[in-house]
């Protein structure tokens, strides 16, 4: 489910590019989960065609993902009823946030391709007649040279070979939670294996996807003279909502038609380039000067993408982008290999030829130095140090051990762990020894005393500040101290953390609008106010790289 201020930020989001009635029908789909269109229109009090069209909007711009689901009895007699129901992609109303970063990846990559993806990314979904009509039409409102409908067809087939645009999924897929529940055969025969565990939204994603087979198919060459952009007099406007989705393929001559078939732009392999850069960058800075070029050259040499959490490159490749290099033909074999252990890549043990880096590890390390460099600005270095320690540990650690470990004065260390813990940074846990009397105390009274000859400890659960104050020692026998106390890392730390990052997206993001009011209103002070708005919106770009890195990975 996501966090409140993450709803905040979508619903700002969508309002801005949609308008208040697209924005309540995305708020309500966030905060109840998957709906019918008369359960939204109940709920946010509108007409059940504002809300369809509502939905349309959403669904065009991959916001929204509709499913047939059973639900309840039918009328006419004791079978299952199928309704569609409408579910909130919350990831990629967030990618809205991130158009500029994606056709910069395109510009990169293929740049004569930056048209096409800037099409599918404002359009959200478009078939490959309005992206040929919108891309001549913007050459010629440019004043550039008009490209041929095969000069285009090559470029999009480059996109789609790279699996930047993808093939719109079903529309509305067949989902039945209790049946995905089930466990099967090979789930059984595997039961030691631990499962990732899908959230809803990413059981009706995975759903309603085509096979890669389907989403990569690049559109045929003995295509090219059924249809002429210029010609079609039919053609809906290139870039007008398109409100139904619909795949022919014939499977005798694999022909498809262009002027039906819906592509959409590839959150998946562009948040995973993004991935790619962040960490490229993020680690680069950190290492010796001789080992940036290697690092380089192991990220340019990454030409297949296995996975999403990995970047694995070929030894032959990484050598050749090397050469390219100012000093690069220079390294022997054993040098690069030498360095590219020391920067975690790791060769595979099935093919010693090829260097993997896992992006998802280091990403983890990052997000930890992102929270300890917050609490160090928050609560100072002490707090720093021992936050630090807990993480690193993994595990329960003892008060006194936390003094001992971080050489810090014993009453800092006891203030510092109170406010980490009044702030949910961390749990505490009490425990007690049998085999002592002890008494604990809650608002005067006196809760219980135990004396046992038992080894075992009693251990207390410090879940409030009232819990925690009633577990203060009250009467101890002489034999030795009978309590400590052990504190760890806060499990949901990490989803508080980026419920602020929201916040903090919200508060910039409402700062830049205000801005841009005081603009339209004609202020006098255009030229301050203007150099504020790119301030902020600087602020905000690099606030998505925390936003990513906590959301994303």
């Amino acid at each position: 489910m996501v966090s409140q201020h993450g709803v905040l930020l979508a619903v700002s989001i969508i309002s801005d590019h949609f308008g208040p009635i697209v924005s309540k029908v995305i708020r309500c789909l966030l905060r109840h989960g998957p709906l019918s269109l008369q359960e939204v229109a109940r709920r946010v009090k509108l007409s059940s065609s504002q809300v369809k069209n509502a939905l349309l909007v959403l669904i065009q711009h991959n916001c929204v993902q509709a499913f047939l689901t059973l639900r309840g009895k039918a009328s006419h007699g004791s079978d299952d009823k199928t309704v569609t129901l409408y579910l909130a992609i919350f990831d990629n109303v967030l990618h809205r946030l991130r158009f500029s970063k994606f056709l910069s990846l395109i510009h990169d990559d293929i740049p004569e391709s930056e048209v096409l993806i800037e099409g599918l990314l404002l359009n959200g979904r478009l078939t490959f007649d309005q992206l040929v009509e919108r891309t001549i039409s913007k050459s010629k409102s440019e004043g550039k040279t008009v490209p041929n409908r095969e000069e285009i067809r090559k470029r999009f087939n480059k996109l789609v070979y790279a699996h930047y645009v993808e093939r719109c999924p079903k529309p509305q897929p067949n989902f039945d939670p209790l049946a995905d529940e089930q466990p099967t055969s090979s789930r059984k025969r595997a039961s030691k294996i631990v499962e990732k565990v899908l959230s809803l939204e990413q059981k009706v994603v995975c759903t309603a996807a085509l096979s890669d087979a389907e989403r990569f198919a690049e559109i045929p060459y003995v295509m090219e003279g059924s249809s002429n952009a210029n010609d079609s007099q039919h053609q809906s406007i290139a870039g007008a909502k398109r409100k139904h989705e619909s795949l022919e393929v014939d499977e005798e001559h694999t022909i498809i038609a262009e002027n039906e078939v819906l592509w959409r732009a590839n959150f998946e392999k562009l948040i995973f380039c993004l991935k790619k850069k962040f960490c490229a960058e993020r680690k680069k800075a950190k290492l010796k000067l001789g080992s940036h070029s290697i690092w380089e050259a192991f990220f340019e040499a990454n030409v297949t993408d296995k996975d999403n959490k990995s970047v694995t490159s070929p030894i032959n490749g990484i050598l050749d982008k090397l050469r390219q290099k100012e000093g690069g033909s220079s390294m022997t074999l054993d040098q690069v290999t030498g360095v590219l252990n020391d920067l975690e890549c790791v060769s595979s043990s099935t093919n010693p030829e090829e260097f993997a880096f896992d992006l998802n590890k280091f990403a983890e390390t990052c997000r930890n130095d992102e929270i300890e460099s917050l609490v160090k600005k928050k609560y100072g270095q002490e707090a720093y140090i021992i936050l630090r320690l807990l993480i690193k540990q993994g595990c329960p650690v003892e008060t006194d051990q936390i003094t001992d470990m971080t050489i810090l004065d014993k009453l800092k260390v006891h203030e510092t762990l109170y406010k980490l813990w009044q702030d949910e940074y961390i749990d505490s846990e009490v425990y007690l020894n049998f085999g002592y009397s002890v008494g604990l105390r809650t608002q005067g009274d006196l809760l219980f005393g135990v004396r046992t000859a038992l080894p075992p400890t009693l251990k207390l659960q410090a879940g409030s500040k009232e819990e925690l104050d009633a577990s203060i020692i009250t009467k101890v026998s002489a034999t030795g101290n009978t309590n400590y106390f052990v504190w760890r890392v806060k499990s949901t730390l990490q989803e508080q953390f980026i419920d602020r990052l929201y916040h903090a997206a919200l508060n910039l993001r409402q700062m830049v609008n205000n801005i841009v009011e005081l603009q339209l209103e004609g202020s006098k002070d255009e030229t301050k106010l203007r150099n504020r708005k790119n301030i902020l919106i600087l602020a905000l770009i690099r606030h998505d790289e925390s936003l990513m890195l906590f959301h994303d990975f």
